[in-house]
């Protein structure tokens, strides 16, 4: 087993999180598969940012977790589901960081989705 490096955010590498004050809806397939006004907001470096939804707002049932996994210096392991709505599979569509590193750890039991293999991840400002 090799060591994996551990990097800490610094000013060459940023990364930020903070409370998204918006409702976030996320579509697969037509249908809703997250909706949630408790999400976070994670920018790191000069990527775009990226969406952390509590697990608890995310529909389960449509979870099926997969054998992928890749890792981050920066924030962990991270682990990955596909979703599947009416037959249709998504493969490796959002993934958790279910032990992240302790400069991440608000992303704990939250999940990220790919924009690219979801119909949309709708910001909808908060009334």
């Amino acid at each position: 087993m090799t060591d994996k490096p551990v990097l800490q955010p610094s000013a060459k590498h940023p990364i930020t999180i903070t409370a998204n004050p918006a409702r976030v809806v996320v579509s697969v397939s037509g249908r809703v598969v997250a909706d949630s006004q408790r999400v976070l907001t994670l920018q790191e470096a000069s990527y775009p940012p990226v969406q952390y939804i509590p697990i608890g707002d995310v529909d389960r049932s449509l979870l099926e977790r997969t054998d992928t996994a890749t890792y981050c210096p920066f924030k962990g392991d991270a682990s990955y589901y596909t979703v599947t709505v009416d037959g249709n599979r998504v493969a490796d569509a959002l993934w958790v960081y279910e032990s992240p590193h302790p400069a991440v750890a608000e992303i704990k039991d939250h999940v990220a989705f790919y924009p690219d293999r979801v119909d949309s991840i709708d910001e909808q400002p908060s009334a």
